[in-house]
C-alpha cells in the first residue's frame, strides 16, 4: 500500500519511521515532512493545512490511506474532503474533532454524558469572564482556557484574581491567541497527577493503545510557562489494570457512545488528557490524534504492524482488544531553541547528531529542522526528540540524556528530570 502521511513535525517523523519498515508498505509519501523524514519518505512541499493541495496529491500518487498527523488539517476538514472523493483517511472529520478544536463542545460535551471532568464556565464576553473570576466560585488556582487552536498557548493556569485577568484580558481584549481566545473555558484546576490515556477508534469500537505522562511546563520541577511538551515517558506507572478498565469504562466508551449518538462517531487516535485527583480520574482535554511528544515515546513501544490496525479503524473493523507491547519503557527528551516557547532564534547548525543516532537503545526524531547550505539547522522552537529504551525508566533515562549530551547547537534547551516522576 501506498501510504500518505500528513505533517512535519516528530510526531509524523515517527509515523513515518513506523510504517515505512512495515511489510504492507510499498512507499510513504510525507507532506511536507522534515529533513529527518526524508530518510524514510519520499517529502513533498505541500503545507499540512493546504486542503486542496493535499487532496490533489493524494489522488495524483493514487495514496491508498492517508494517515493525517497534525490538528491544523483535521480541524479544516481534510477527512471530510477525503472521504467526500471516495479516499481512505485515518483522521477524526471535523465534525468529531471539535473535541480538541472547541474547549467549550469539549466540556459541553462531558456534562451531557456524564463524564467526569473539572467545573467550570462557558463566557462569551470578557466583562462576563471578568464577573466569574471576580466570584472566586471555581476557586485558586484557576485554568483560563481559549476556545479554539492556540498552538498549545491557549491555557493559563492563574495562582489568583491578577493573573486570571491579566489572561482574560490577554485573550479577549488583547487577542493574543486571535480568534481562538473569541471565547474562553474558566475551569477550576484539578489537583493530582497528569497522564495521558491514547485509544485507536473506529467510531464505535476502541483498541487501547498505551499510556504517557507528558511535561509541559519549560523548565525543571515542573516551573516556567507551559510548553507543548518537553518531554514524556511511556506507559505511566500510575496505570494499573483496575485503573485501565474504568478509563476504558467510564470515559473511553461513554465519549465514543456520545460521538456517535450525537451524528459526529470519531474515528482516529483518542488521546484523553487525565487528572488522576482523591476523587478519581477526570478528563483536562482530548486532542484527536496522537500527542507530542507522546507519539514518540508510544509508536517504538508497539511491536507489531501499525498499517493493519488503521486500516482496519478505516473500514470499521476494528474489533481487536489486545496489541502487543514492548515491555521496555521508552522515555521522550525535547531539544529546543533557547527561549522556546517565546522567541527563540532559528538558523543554528545542530551538531552531534550522528554519534546520538549510534548510541544503543537510542532514536532520535526530528521536528523543528531543516536543510541549508549542506547543513542541518534550527527551524522551530522544538527541534528533535531523543528517545531512549531500557529495561526499566532509569536505563531508558540515561539512554536518553546520553543521547541528548551527543547533540549540540548555539542555545540549545532541555529539562535535565524527563521521567523522574515513572521513579517515584
Amino acid at each position: 500500500m501506498k501510504v500518505l502521511v500528513v505533517g512535519g513535525g516528530a510526531r509524523e517523523h515517527a509515523l513515518v519511521w513506523k510504517l515505512a519498515a512495515e511489510p504492507e508498505v510499498s512507499r510513504v509519501i510525507c507532506a511536507p515532512g522534515n529533513p529527518g523524514i526524508a530518510r524514510h519518505a519520499d517529502c513533498r512541499p505541500v503545507d499540512a493545512g493546504d486542503v486542496d493541495q493535499l487532496l490533489t496529491l493524494a489522488e495524483d500518487e493514487r495514496i491508498d490511506l492517508t494517515v493525517i498527523g497534525p490538528e491544523l488539517p483535521l480541524s479544516l476538514g481534510l477527512a471530510n474532503r477525503m472521504v467526500a472523493a471516495g479516499r481512505a483517511v485515518f483522521g477524526p472529520t471535523s465534525e468529531a474533532a471539535a473535541l480538541e478544536t472547541s474547549k467549550i463542545f469539549a466540556k459541553e460535551f462531558c456534562a451531557r454524558h456524564g463524564i467526569p471532568t473539572a467545573r467550570f464556565q462557558v463566557c462569551d464576553t470578557a466583562e462576563a469572564a471578568l464577573a466569574i473570576v471576580a466570584s472566586g466560585d471555581l476557586g485558586w488556582p484557576l485554568v483560563v482556557k481559549a476556545d479554539g487552536l492556540a498552538a498549545g498557548k491557549g491555557v493559563v493556569i492563574a495562582p489568583d484574581r491578577a493573573s486570571a485577568e491579566a489572561a482574560v484580558r490577554d485573550a479577549m481584549v488583547d487577542h493574543r491567541v486571535g480568534e481562538a481566545g473569541a471565547r474562553l473555558v474558566l475551569e477550576e484546576c484539578l489537583q493530582g497527577e497528569e497522564l495521558s490515556f491514547f485509544v485507536l477508534a473506529d467510531g464505535h469500537c476502541a483498541m487501547p493503545l498505551l499510556s504517557a505522562q507528558d511535561h509541559k511546563r519549560a523548565f525543571d520541577h515542573d516551573e516556567g510557562p507551559n510548553t507543548g511538551g518537553m518531554g514524556a515517558f511511556a506507559p505511566s506507572p500510575r496505570v494499573t489494570p483496575d485503573l485501565h478498565q474504568r478509563l476504558m469504562r467510564t470515559i473511553v466508551e461513554p465519549v465514543l457512545d456520545g460521538m456517535a449518538d450525537e451524528g459526529r462517531p470519531f474515528c482516529g487516535f483518542l488521546y484523553v488528557g487525565l487528572m488522576l485527583t482523591a476523587d478519581g480520574p477526570q478528563v483536562i482535554e482530548f486532542n484527536v490524534r496522537l500527542g507530542d511528544p507522546e507519539a514518540q515515546v508510544m509508536l517504538p513501544m508497539i511491536d507489531e504492524p501499525l498499517l493493519p490496525l488503521l486500516a482496519a479503524a478505516v473500514t470499521r473493523q476494528l474489533r481487536r482488544t489486545g496489541l502487543r507491547i514492548r515491555r521496555e519503557p521508552h522515555v521522550g527528551v525535547v531539544v529546543a531553541a533557547g527561549g522556546y516557547p517565546g522567541s527563540y532564534r532559528t538558523g543554528d547548525a545542530i551538531h552531534g547528531l550522528p554519534d546520538a543516532e549510534a548510541l544503543e537503545g537510542v532514536l532520535v526524531f526530528h521536528a523543528g529542522t531543516k536543510m541549508r547550505g549542506g547543513r542541518l539547522v534550527t527551524a522551530g522552537g522544538r527541534v528533535l526528540t531523543v528517545v531512549g529504551r531500557g529495561e526499566n525508566y532509569r536505563q531508558a533515562i540515561a539512554h536518553a540524556y546520553a543521547g541528548v549530551d551527543r547533540i549540540r547547537f548555539d542555545g540549545m534547551h532541555v529539562r535535565r528530570d524527563i521521567g523522574q516522576k515513572a521513579l517515584k
